[in-house]
């Protein structure tokens, strides 16, 4: 296990109990118990050091971490980690580094101009018909790359102050708004009681729809998904689930599990990944993931640019990476695999597609487009409506057939 390296993670594989065997090892019962999980997290600089050999980068990040965003990481996801490689996919995910400190012009504590979209504390309206509700500042562990870092684990420069009862008065009086996902912090490190009463609160306001949970809980923290969280959530329907997997070796044995359970409890499963330097940006890594995801019956959702995060910058990629990633997955493999490519426009434009050139030329007579192996084809156009906005003209002859 800590030899783990930078393995493709084509396989599902179980790493329990890992760097927990000595000493005895740990009894089952108390692995499988997501409250030991929670409880057992390595949050301190000594825990790291017991288990891994840290780099000067990482050891001078966790010493400056606390400002920032707190370190935690659960048993499970911390066994994907290996001893001695600092560049490792998943350590770079979960583990401090001295970039967070570094200032880039294009950081923002805000990227996603959730605050100016709040009306009420803790609920964000930036769609015309859907909202975001935080309802925790807690995860199970927590993402250096967190776009919510501000106010996420407590330890931020802002804290998170939702007023429920305000937040459900706001959703009763907007009959407009029919869809509302759950974020945080993860609503699944609720115990089971809270979940159902939050949850049987929003299903009485009869204009909601439905209901929808952003976490990465399944992924680290695979023992949470009991059967009777899934008969919980089962009474709620119709709920959806967006899960969180950035590389192909976080789905475990457990993971796919948790998400099997979830799927048979009747829950439509997306997976939503960041596009991230060192960890996923190139092509046979997403797509030896979008594979793995669609065996653990999830459909991939969406890959995110990167948010302009403060303390960021060392693990953006270039948007033109997200578009060759793409270029490479359609038609390349089944469109069930290909996830859409977005920006969430800085400031509080909301999510925006980016995808690869394949409309060349689009006038009221016909458009010309190319397909995955670059071939070129007409279409015609029908009517003539004139308010129709056209993609410009260009001499796509010249720079598509003889590039």
């Amino acid at each position: 296990m800590q030899t783990l390296g930078n393995g493709d993670g084509k396989e599902f594989a179980s790493h329990a109990p890992g760097y927990w065997a000595g000493n005895g090892g740990i009894a089952p019962g108390l692995w499988n118990d997501w409250k030991w999980q929670l409880k057992n997290r390595v949050t301190s600089l000594a825990q790291l050091e017991k288990f891994i050999d840290l780099s000067d980068e990482e050891r001078s990040g966790v010493l400056l971490s606390g400002d920032k965003l707190a370190l935690a990481v659960t048993p499970h996801f911390f066994n994907l980690i290996p001893r001695d490689n600092p560049n490792d996919p998943i350590r770079r995910q979960v583990i401090p580094r001295i970039e967070e400190t570094w200032a880039s012009p294009y950081d923002m504590a805000d990227p996603c101009g959730e605050d100016s979209h709040m009306p009420v504390p803790g609920l964000v309206h930036r769609y015309p018909d859907r909202v975001l509700f935080l309802v925790t500042d807690r995860c199970a562990a927590y993402c250096r790359y967190c776009t919510r870092s501000r106010v996420v684990s407590g330890v931020g420069e802002q804290e998170l102050h939702t007023d429920f009862e305000e937040a459900f008065r706001y959703l009763e009086q907007h009959t407009e708004v029919r869809d509302v996902l759950l974020s945080g912090g993860d609503a699944l490190i609720f115990s089971d009681d809270k979940l159902d009463k939050l949850l049987t609160r929003l299903r009485a306001i009869k204009h909601i729809e439905f209901i929808r949970i952003g976490t990465r809980v399944p992924i680290f923290l695979p023992q949470r998904i009991t059967p009777e969280l899934c008969a919980i959530l089962a009474r709620h329907h119709p709920l959806w689930m967006s899960v969180h997997v950035n590389h192909p070796r976080e789905l475990t044995i457990e993971v796919k599990r948790a998400l099997e359970c979830l799927a048979n409890a009747g829950i439509p499963l997306g997976n939503q990944s960041v596009l991230l330097a060192g960890v996923n940006d190139d092509l046979e890594t997403m797509k030896t993931l979008v594979h793995k995801l669609l065996i653990c019956r999830v459909r991939p959702y969406y890959i995110y640019q990167c948010d302009l995060i403060n303390g960021s910058s060392h693990l953006r990629t270039s948007v033109a990476k997200g578009i060759e990633i793409i270029e490479g997955l359609r038609g390349h493999t089944t469109g069930y695999a290909v996830p859409q490519f977005v920006i969430d426009a800085p400031g509080g434009g909301g999510k925006v597609p980016i995808n690869p050139g394949y409309v060349l030329y689009h006038d009221n007579e016909k458009i010309v487009i190319r397909n995955y192996e670059g071939k070129i084809f007409e279409y015609p156009e029908a009517g003539d409506d004139q308010t129709v906005q056209f993609a410009p003209q260009r001499e796509y002859h010249d720079e598509y057939l003889y590039s």
